[in-house]
């Protein structure tokens, strides 16, 4: 596994698309950074070089399917659009092999193409939940993803306008999985604010202490729970939400 033929390869990839596109930008740089986050928390579980290689390349390769999701659909909402991980693993080890544009065969291919398939599911399969792999992939994933909420104007991220992502309110079924301390369905988030509190609830579920570590020096979190709603039961909501976090964090 060659890290430098894998960047050259990814850099190659999405050279194709169209890179002024900030939908595109925002995805190369979270590719960046979650490669970095997998190689940190494998590194604080005393990997070997080759495992932590490995980790590294399931950051660089999970989000390969956003590219063309953006290209085809103009929207990172998989609801509206395809299932970008599964869809990213398709085009990796389907019929189009684009794999091995990356890697030659080994014997890490299929635990890579796993923790890619499963990376943005509600729950990894039981089969999978003691797959190093797929849990620090989806916990990098989730520590990007905070970032990119406070980095990025969440317009582009969820295609609407300010007004309405202000003036929107939390919906119930997206506030009782705050209280119960899980991830939010997509099936349930139906207000632009819904999807800000669904990525603030990718917290609950981080598995390993480098995560949880890493997320309290981050600041995100907290700048994310302070959202400048422009409706004051919105904002009541957040203030629940910031006490529900606080309590889980202690």
């Amino acid at each position: 596994m060659n890290r430098q033929r894998v960047q050259l390869e990814f850099e190659k990839y999405v050279s194709h698309y169209d890179t002024a596109d900030p939908k595109i930008r925002l995805k190369i740089e979270h590719t960046y950074k979650v490669a970095d986050l997998c190689e940190r928390i494998a590194r604080s579980l005393s990997m070997s070089e080759e495992e932590i290689t490995a980790a590294w390349i399931c950051g660089m390769l999970h989000d390969i399917g956003r590219f063309e999701q953006v290209h085809r659909f103009h929207t990172f909402i998989d609801a509206e659009s395809v299932d970008h991980a599964k869809f990213g693993a398709e085009l990796l080890f389907g019929e189009k092999k684009l794999i091995f544009r990356f890697l030659d065969k080994t014997d890490w291919h299929e635990r890579i193409r796993d923790a890619i398939y499963w990376h943005s599911a509600y729950r990894l399969p039981d089969s999978l939940k003691e797959d190093p792999f797929c849990q620090i992939l989806r916990d990098a994933d989730k520590l990007d993803i905070l970032r990119v909420n406070l980095e990025t104007p969440l317009e582009d991220i969820y295609n609407v306008t300010t007004e309405d992502l202000r003036q929107s309110m939390v919906t119930p079924e997206v506030m009782d999985a705050v209280k119960e301390h899980h991830t939010v369905l997509r099936s349930v988030k139906k207000t632009p604010v819904d999807h800000v509190v669904g990525h603030i609830c990718l917290t609950f579920e981080l598995v390993y202490p480098e995560s949880r570590k890493i997320v309290r020096k981050q600041g995100y979190l907290d700048r994310m729970m302070h959202f400048e709603s422009k409706n004051p039961k919105t904002l009541e909501q957040f203030g629940q939400i910031r006490e529900e976090m606080q309590r889980y964090l202690k």
